[in-house]
């Protein structure tokens, strides 16, 4: 469970960022948003376990569901891509400081069909978590674009994918023969064809390494992927050319990175939690700073 001391300054950095690019505000909405601050922390705080406890009717959600929510409502606005947001896991960490205990309760919340896990191509460690009914929303926004562009008999595969492949197969990456066990289960034949068209739709990718093995994949995410690996050089190398490789917070925020659709915020948090970039608390600010050997 996090602590109280690590949620403050958590939320204190993320205050921050978001202060610093909105105008200033109210005194009176000032206190309504302090006030919803305070009652995120408490459940951050009260979660136990990674599970969802019901007390007096009210269900409180773990330290990673939280987590998950705030960084999903800060998802950078993009324009011309149609891709739901998503959380780097990474990012989650960034957080949420015990490791072990997010992936215990993402595998809790992914069992609930509450979210999905992706690997991403960027880099060994890289998944990302999409809200289950987000990814659903996609998919069934690809069935109704292909609609008329392919017999019905083909376009069923979309239905199969949301009902039978996705509740039952919580893995990131899946064979044929996992593919058609599921379906032959249900009555339902896979052709070549239908897995085909799941390429096609950029729900399934194939695994280099493994023949006849794919991984599932968030449709129209390949400018993103690119930003995200262009951004994390970008940024590493603002701060190494740096001479004590640091920078204060406050004004890496008011940066733009040139290579990434993404903004800083998303960059500084993904670097973070894997541990690329730490926080050091100073009288003059918090300074983001690359390790020191």
């Amino acid at each position: 469970m996090m602590k109280k001391r690590d949620l403050k300054s958590l939320y204190s950095w993320a205050g921050s960022i978001v202060a610093s690019s909105t105008p200033k505000k109210t005194e009176k909405r000032a206190k309504r948003e302090q006030s919803a601050t305070s009652e995120v922390e408490s459940l951050a705080q009260d979660s136990h376990q990674g599970s969802y406890e019901k007390e007096d009717g009210f269900t409180v959600p773990s330290d990673t569901a939280v987590a998950l929510r705030m960084i999903h409502g800060q998802f950078p606005k993009i324009d011309k891509v149609s891709v739901p947001p998503f959380v780097l896991i990474s990012q989650v960490y960034s957080i949420v400081k015990d490791r072990t205990l997010v992936d215990r309760e993402l595998e809790v919340m992914k069992q609930d069909k509450d979210v999905r896990v992706f690997k991403l191509s960027t880099g060994q460690d890289d998944f990302a978590i999409m809200f289950f009914d987000d990814y659903v929303s996609q998919v069934n926004a690809i069935k109704s674009r292909l609609d008329g562009k392919h017999p019905s008999e083909d376009l069923v595969i979309f239905d199969w994918y949301i009902n039978h492949i996705l509740p039952i197969h919580m893995d990131a990456g899946i064979t044929d023969f996992h593919l058609e066990s599921i379906l032959s289960g249900v009555g339902h034949q896979i052709q070549e064809r239908h897995i085909s068209l799941l390429i096609k739709a950029g729900l399934l990718v194939r695994q280099l390494a493994h023949e006849r093995s794919y991984w599932l994949a968030i449709p129209n995410i390949g400018s993103l992927l690119k930003s995200l690996s262009q951004g994390r050089k970008e940024l590493l190398s603002l701060l190494n050319r740096r001479q004590y490789k640091e920078v204060l917070l406050s004004i890496l925020e008011k940066k733009k990175l040139r290579m990434s659709q993404l903004d800083m915020r998303f960059h500084v948090r993904d670097l973070l939690g894997s541990g690329q970039l730490f926080l050091s608390h100073t009288p003059a600010g918090i300074l983001v700073r690359i390790p020191r050997d």
